[in-house]
């Protein structure tokens, strides 16, 4: 029977984790195509870049386990994916399509925050320093850019949808 402990538990969100990194790589590029704002378009390479780091330090965290960078199928991150897709579809062309965009990545944001701050937790109790240290970066990279979101979608984004 398999382990049924904290490390391993440990071992499987980091996979699911790495699984949701690997699907927002290719989510991003899609929306910073169906963005129309130039502001949003940046928002969303920047993020992209920061996200390719991220999967390097989820990579990082596999090795101080001993263990092959692998995913596992994050369902949540599918159907948060499929949503934005969805929105790009319903109002694309629309003057809403850049504030339905940043309520996806948003969305996406808030689970990877919730990922990311479990996986903290338990790399502290597990006594996974260095990998703390490395999640934390990453926690912190995932809050600043929900933050960006939110002001670019309240100074900007949103009126030009309203108007």
């Amino acid at each position: 029977m398999a382990e049924k402990d904290l490390k391993a538990l440990f071992l499987h969100r980091l996979k699911d984790t790495y699984f949701a990194e690997q699907a927002i790589l290719k989510a991003l590029p899609q929306m910073a195509v169906a963005a129309q704002a130039e502001e949003l378009k940046g928002a969303f390479a920047v993020h992209l870049k920061e996200t390719e780091g991220q999967v390097k330090r989820l990579e990082q965290v596999f090795q101080l386990l001993g263990a092959k960078p692998a995913g596992v199928e994050c369902k949540a991150i599918q159907g948060i994916i499929e949503e934005g897709q969805e929105i790009v579809q319903e109002f694309g062309g629309g003057e809403a399509l850049d504030a339905g965009l940043i309520a996806a990545a948003q969305a996406v944001e808030h689970y990877e925050i919730t990922r990311y701050g479990t996986l903290l937790a338990w790399a502290k109790q597990l006594g996974l320093s260095e990998a703390e240290g490395l999640i934390q970066e990453t926690l912190i990279e995932e809050e600043n850019t929900d933050q960006i979101l939110s002001e670019l979608a309240e100074d900007a984004i949103n009126p030009a949808a309203t108007a």
